[in-house]
C-alpha cells in the first residue's frame, strides 16, 4: 500500500475495518477484532461498536500473531470465524451462507465462483489449539492442510472470497467497480 493502511481504506462512507466489523456482527454478537494498539487509528475506527478488541504488538511478525491472540479469546466451546479485514467485497449474505454451514467439527472455507478456496473460514474449537504453534504470514493454511480436520467448500457466486485489496491500485479499481453497480 506504500505507506497507506488497506484497512483504513474508505467503503462507503466509512473505514473498511468498520464496514467489515458491522457486517460479522450482523452474524454473531461475539467478535473480536485484532488491533497493532488499543490507540491504534484501526481500534480508534471502531469506537462504539459492541466488540473485543485485542492488541498485538507483535503483528509485524506475520498474521500467525494475530490469529494466535484472538484465538486465546474465543469460548472453548465456539468455532471462529476467521474474516480479514481486507475483503470489502464479501457481503453479508455472504457470511451467513458459510455460517449456515458449519457443523461445528470441521472446518468451513468459501469459495470463488470458480471454485478457488478463500474466506472467510470457520474453524471449530479443537482447531483453535492448533494456533499456537502457526508461524509468519501464513494465517492457519497450516492448519486446512494438516488433513486433521475435514474441510467443506461452500462455493458463492462471486469472486468475493479471494478478492484482497493489496494496492491502491487494486483499490482504486474496486471503487470504479462499486460506482458502476
Amino acid at each position: 500500500m506504500r505507506g497507506g493502511d488497506k484497512l483504513m481504506e474508505d467503503v462507503d462512507g466509512k473505514p473498511c475495518i468498520a464496514v467489515m466489523v458491522v457486517r460479522a456482527l450482523a452474524l454473531s454478537q461475539d467478535v473480536i477484532v485484532a488491533v497493532p494498539a488499543l490507540d491504534h487509528p484501526r481500534a480508534k475506527a471502531l469506537v462504539g461498536l459492541p466488540i473485543q478488541l485485542v492488541p498485538v504488538p507483535d503483528a509485524a511478525e506475520g498474521m500467525s500473531r494475530s490469529l494466535q491472540r484472538a484465538a486465546l479469546l474465543v469460548p472453548q466451546s465456539h468455532g471462529a470465524m476467521i474474516l480479514p479485514g481486507d475483503m470489502p467485497d464479501l457481503s453479508g449474505k455472504d457470511l451467513t451462507t458459510v455460517a449456515s454451514e458449519f457443523s461445528g467439527d470441521e472446518i468451513v472455507r468459501a469459495a470463488a465462483a470458480d471454485g478457488t478456496p478463500g474466506h472467510p473460514i470457520i474453524f471449530p474449537a479443537a482447531a483453535l489449539l492448533s494456533f499456537s504453534a502457526l508461524e509468519g504470514d501464513r494465517g492457519a493454511a497450516p492448519i486446512v492442510a494438516s488433513g486433521t480436520y475435514r474441510v467443506k467448500k461452500v462455493q458463492l457466486e462471486s469472486d468475493a472470497p479471494i478478492l484482497d485489496l493489496d494496492t491502491p491500485e487494486a483499490w482504486a479499481d474496486f471503487r470504479q467497480r462499486m460506482l458502476k453497480a
